[in-house]
């Protein structure tokens, strides 16, 4: 049974997906007590993520909410934490990346610990403190306003810093990756430096679990095409496998337990 934040989680995303849920449909699918979902959409309501209505609720702003950083963090944990292990793996002694913000993103960091002599520029405040502790690893930020739901630098600024440098890799993180659309996000400046990133560096490698397949955010990033490595897990679905198989990425599929 999923816990809380994990239940809340789908809500919106089903309220997304159909326009409008229902108390009764919503304590069904995931066996849970009337009550308890009724709890759950006051307090989506209260955060702007649904619309409460009579007997549910109605999607709020569609393809435009997202869930805060704490709310992320316990999203998924394992399946994060394997794919970390894994893109950790990829980066060598001595090289130069930049960090995408994010939860995902951030248990890449705190997987650095055996490296050696890195140079490591994030957008990230979460990441920057996991880096910190990292004795061997020269830390920058990229500056910027602080966009306090993501713990997140970003601005014209911040993106004219990133042009100034050349990195190994990019470490992306992404809340959405669709076939037609790529890689996308729901905050617009967030795109923005992303992409300054991407350009930034000579090989982009995204991480991205399997529940972000087949969505679609409002603000575009990259198309797949632009991908050099794709680490992700088994639930990944077959139709992306294929596509990305065609476009010559580098698939890097870890087990799900």
């Amino acid at each position: 049974m999923l816990n809380t934040i994990e239940r809340r989680h789908e809500i919106v995303l089903l309220t997304e997906q159909h326009g409008k849920v229902s108390v009764k449909q919503l304590s069904e699918q995931f066996g849970v007590s009337t009550v308890t979902i009724r709890y759950d959409l006051n307090e989506l309501n209260k955060r702007g993520l649904i619309v409460r209505s009579r007997g549910g609720a109605v999607a709020s702003n569609r393809l435009t909410q997202e869930l805060s950083i704490k709310e992320k963090q316990k999203d998924n944990y394992q399946v994060k934490k394997s794919l970390a292990k894994e893109v950790a793996s990829l980066i060598e002694n001595g090289e130069s990346i930049i960090i995408d913000s994010g939860t995902t993103t951030e248990e890449v960091a705190h997987c650095l610990s055996s490296k050696e002599d890195l140079v490591v520029m994030t957008n990230g405040l979460n990441i920057a403190n996991e880096l910190a502790r990292l004795p061997n690893c020269d830390v920058y930020m990229v500056g910027g306003q602080l966009r306090h739901k993501s713990m997140s630098f970003h601005d014209s600024h911040a993106e004219e810093r990133i042009k100034n440098f050349n990195f190994n890799k990019v470490i992306l993180g992404v809340d959405s990756i669709d076939i037609s659309s790529g890689l996308s996000t729901h905050f617009e400046p967030e795109a923005k430096l992303n992409r300054v990133m991407c350009n930034s560096a000579e090989k982009v490698v995204v991480i991205t679990d399997s529940s972000k397949f087949g969505r679609s955010a409002l603000h575009s990033i990259l198309p797949l095409s632009n991908i050099d490595i794709l680490v992700t897990d088994s639930g990944i679905p077959e139709e992306f496998v294929k596509i990305l198989t065609e476009l010559n990425v580098d698939l890097r599929i870890v087990e799900k337990d």
